[in-house]
């Protein structure tokens, strides 16, 4: 994981994920945010990847996350054609 990654850059949390790593070492990881589930690649610009350059329009509280409508279950697929 990058040094400049100690925050998620969508809501804050300080618990980041190590998802993946590139296939060549040290270009990139893949990291997720263990409370809003963002995910995003190293490599991206800053207003993907660090918090004080994210959109605020986009950035989530703790209050929004609470608060978010669930996502409904996707049901299962139906008998095959």
């Amino acid at each position: 994981m990058t040094d400049a990654a100690t925050c998620c850059p969508r809501c804050a949390h300080p618990t980041l994920e190590h998802l993946f790593a590139s296939p060549v070492p040290g270009v990139w990881d893949v990291l997720q945010c263990a409370r809003c589930l963002y995910c995003w690649r190293t490599g991206e610009p800053d207003r993907r990847t660090r918090r004080d350059a994210y959109p605020e329009s986009f950035r989530l509280t703790v209050d929004d996350l609470d608060h978010a409508p669930e996502v409904p279950v996707v049901p299962p697929l139906g008998p095959s054609a």
